[in-house]
């Protein structure tokens, strides 16, 4: 399948870091974080396929399609050797992209994202993907609101949590749909340990899909790794604590 011309931001000066976003969301979820990150590095956030301002491409898509979305960004920018880092669906595509291009990658950033499941973890992911495709999108949307934010955050930033809400609604439902499914079968355990580069997994102590017990997995299997498990967050850490993400990226990015 054919690669697409992402669309994409980039800020600051430094070796390059590019930031990949999850599922229904937009490049713009880094842009808290990058203001931590851009006095000391070139940070470039990109539209998945189909998502903000990038093209839907050809459906099906694979997890491996939108690693070549990432390699072809990174030949259109002319850039030798990244950091990546991924949120959720975006935490699968970085390893996956280091797995496939090793020498192009400095370090990986895993957030909010999962391996190890076990077939009742994943089964529930799946029923989450199934009951979309029965009922529409919409219907399931608080169900996506308790599993993102913390109740504290949803009843303080109510407006926040609508933004994000509205980001999903607006994603083509076959696209949202068919990336929800990439997220919900990709097992990285298989192939984990073969990554040799400096790794950062870091999850929310609550966060359902992406616990602290699968981050602990990820970060024993990969060779070379720290893990972070920030207190009582749930999965839009982007959202909720950016100033926390921002640092402790700044903070392991610099010390490598």
């Amino acid at each position: 399948m054919a690669s697409i011309d992402s669309s994409y931001s980039i800020s600051g000066s430094g070796p390059a870091i590019i930031f990949i976003h999850g599922i229904g969301a937009r490049k713009s979820a880094w842009d808290k974080v990058i203001l931590h990150l851009e006095n000391n590095f070139t940070c470039i956030s990109y539209d998945l396929r189909g998502h903000g301002d990038s093209p839907k491409g050809e459906l099906p898509y694979s997890l491996d399609t939108l690693v070549e979305d990432l390699e072809a960004l990174r030949l259109i920018l002319n850039l030798q050797k990244i950091h990546l880092v991924g949120h959720s669906l975006g935490g699968m595509i970085g390893p996956r992209y280091a797995n496939s291009y090793p020498n192009n990658v400095l370090s990986i950033s895993l957030l909010s994202t999962a391996a190890f499941r076990t077939k009742e973890d994943q089964s529930k992911v799946i029923a989450i993907v199934d009951s979309m495709n029965q009922k529409g999108i919409e219907p399931i949307l608080s169900t996506l609101t308790n599993r993102w934010f913390t109740d504290q955050f949803i009843k303080d930033n109510n407006d926040a949590v609508e933004f994000r809400l509205q980001q999903v609604i607006d994603t083509n439902p076959e696209v949202f749909l068919e990336v929800f499914r990439i997220y919900a079968e990709t097992e990285m355990s298989p192939w984990l340990n073969e990554i040799n580069q400096p790794c950062f997994v870091l999850t929310g102590e609550n966060d359902g899909g992406c616990n602290p017990r699968l981050n602990k997995l990820m970060a024993d299997s990969l060779p070379n790794s720290e893990l972070c498990i920030l207190d009582k967050f749930k999965h839009s850490i982007l959202i909720e604590a950016p100033e926390i993400v921002g640092s402790r990226l700044k903070n392991f990015l610099l010390n490598l």
